[in-house]
């Protein structure tokens, strides 16, 4: 619990609720019900075991907050408390409300048990990727997943590092939960380009053309687009990036929309792909950008608003 002040109303309050929901309780010490709440809230912050933080704001004390707060919400009686989230007050409630009451409230706010623990694995996930150890990364990813099988980004992170690992079997079984999401989630999106693109590459019959039998029919034919993506389509497969977006560039630079924009989908496709983790900066700074990343897409921009 922490007592909210002028001094520190920006850091624990604004800054502290960019990392974890922040429960304001207004109260003053000559309210009868702002009592009986208090406790209540109090052993909700212990049942709740780290998903929000209870904040108090004594009314008499720090007018100049509770004042603000009250007309924003066209409140005038306490207790009143105020439900802050990613810097911003989003909801709130007044009065000695019951406990399952204030307990439907905080559900509605603040995130499930099996999402922070999920949360955990992915930036343990991470940290054992960073020190290059893979499997100690997959183990904890694919423990994310299983606990908390909506996190759409735990998911990809996932998918993504079995195909990077040339495990496409497994990449595919976890992937297929959301498969149907593709056509609406860019990034399972990029996924499934990049799985089929895989599936191009290694066909269950027959044999993918060879490069080098690509790189002959474009030589005859500048305009053969087909042959081009095919060839993208072999890159991305063999994880060749960037050799593979340029590919694409030749596609974009002479038909912009070709194939229904097909080049610029499976182009942006790649740049979700190779996106890497935002790095940890200090607060209210702004992570650096990946330079290929960078690049290619304004390549991207420049070819497309040409």
């Amino acid at each position: 619990m922490i007592d909210i002040t002028l001094e520190n109303f920006q850091t624990e309050l604004i800054e502290g609720s960019m990392a974890a929901p922040v429960l304001l309780d207004i109260w003053a010490e000559w309210c009868g019900p702002c009592k009986q709440l208090g406790p209540v809230l109090e052993q909700l912050e212990v049942e709740y075991a780290g998903r929000f933080t209870l904040a108090k704001l004594d009314a008499d004390k720090v007018p100049q907050i509770s004042q603000q707060l009250s007309q924003m919400f066209g409140v005038r009686s306490i207790p009143f408390c105020v439900m802050f989230k990613g810097g911003q007050p989003v909801d709130g409630f007044v009065g000695a409300v019951p406990a399952a009451e204030i307990r439907t409230f905080l559900d509605k706010h603040v995130p499930a048990p099996e999402e922070l623990a999920a949360a955990a694995q992915e930036e343990a996930a991470q940290d054992a990727l960073a020190e290059g150890d893979t499997e100690g990364a997959l183990e904890k990813l694919q423990h994310a997943v299983a606990t908390d099988p909506s996190n759409d980004d735990t998911r990809f992170d996932y998918v993504k590092l079995l195909l990077l690992q040339g495990r496409d079997d497994d990449a595919k079984v976890a992937f297929a939960p959301v498969i149907s999401k593709a056509p609406t989630v860019r990034r399972f999106d990029a996924l499934q380009r990049w799985m089929d693109a895989i599936d191009f590459a290694n066909p269950p019959t027959g044999a993918a053309p060879a490069l080098a039998e690509l790189d002959a029919k474009i030589a005859a034919a500048k305009r053969d687009f087909p042959a081009r993506f095919d060839r993208a389509r072999l890159l991305m497969a063999a994880q060749r990036w960037t050799d593979a977006m340029d590919e694409l560039l030749e596609i974009l630079m002479r038909d912009k929309s070709w194939s229904e924009d097909l080049a610029r989908k499976t182009y942006v496709a790649i740049l979700e792909i190779i996106e890497p983790p935002k790095v940890k900066v200090a607060d209210g700074q702004i992570p650096p950008a990946d330079p290929t990343v960078s690049t290619y897409r304004r390549r991207l921009s420049s070819v497309v608003l040409s």
